[in-house]
């Protein structure tokens, strides 16, 4: 499972303060417990700060990857001045988050992608909105992956979302989700799967119960990757355990790693 650390994002009441701070001992602190906790990728985040973001994010790129040993970054804004400043001090291959099939976006997102050579998270969702429907979503994916690849962007380099809507407002909602993600790693094998995981639980009390549950049901529906708290130790421990069931841990290697690392909730 390779996991996408949120923690870094100035909509949470620490970060925002510490960005703008410039408190360099703060962030380095927040990007390593993440990484050594299991993260493969630190997400980066401050879209609060409108007017700002392009010099926070080139700092936050540039701070996290200094206090990691160059871990690589989720790049995480739908501004392209912004990204491209990211980009140009990010040390090895990030993820942009992320293009959509919104036409200005995706026009303005794909050359950052292309010449930047980066991996991409695309969420399925267009300028009509997001669909309803699973087969809707899955025809702007097929969309998106028609018109990356086109350009040279390899199938694995490209993270497809399948966008989570609420189950307070939609019980068809965790569905949709799984027969999204079901359906498109069935027609492209090699493609990534991401989502975030808290939306499906939004405006419902207990919502850790409902947002692992979650994870645990889109990882036996094909989901590689998830943008989460790594130092959730409950959860994490769920995404080992799972990826053993699966089959998709030789020998039990990694679960056993976990253990003796002290990384599960036991």
């Amino acid at each position: 499972m390779l996991i996408i650390g949120e923690r870094i994002n100035t909509s949470r009441k620490s970060i925002a303060p510490a960005v703008v701070a410039r408190d360099e001992a703060f962030i380095a602190e927040e990007a390593r417990r993440q990484l050594e906790a299991g993260a493969t990728y630190i997400d980066v985040n401050c879209g609060t700060l409108v007017e700002e973001e392009p010099k926070f994010l080139e700092w936050l790129v540039q701070t996290v990857q200094a206090a990691t040993g160059d871990a690589p970054c989720s790049i995480d804004s739908p501004n392209p001045v912004a990204l491209e400043r990211a980009l140009k001090v990010h040390h090895g291959q990030p993820i942009i988050n992320s293009i959509t099939a919104e036409k200005e976006r995706f026009s303005a997102i794909l050359p950052l992608v292309r010449d930047f050579k980066t991996r991409v998270i695309a969420l399925t969702m267009n300028d009509e909105g997001m669909p309803e429907s699973a087969e809707e979503r899955c025809a702007i994916g097929s969309g998106l992956i028609t018109e990356l690849t086109k350009v040279g962007i390899p199938l694995e380099d490209i993270f497809l979302d399948p966008m989570v809507r609420p189950v307070s407002t939609g019980d068809h909602y965790g569905q949709i989700v799984f027969q999204t993600i079901g359906k498109m790693t069935q027609e492209y094998p090699g493609l990534h799967t991401v989502c975030g995981l808290s939306n499906i639980s939004y405006g419902l009390p207990a919502r850790k119960i409902v947002n692992h549950t979650f994870l645990v049901m889109a990882m036996l529906s094909g989901l590689d990757s998830a943008i989460l708290d790594p130092t959730d130790k409950r959860l994490t421990s769920l995404v080992h355990a799972s990826e053993l069931l699966l089959g998709k841990d030789e020998y039990a290697m990694n679960y056993i790693t976990a253990f003796r690392e002290g990384r599960l909730d036991i």
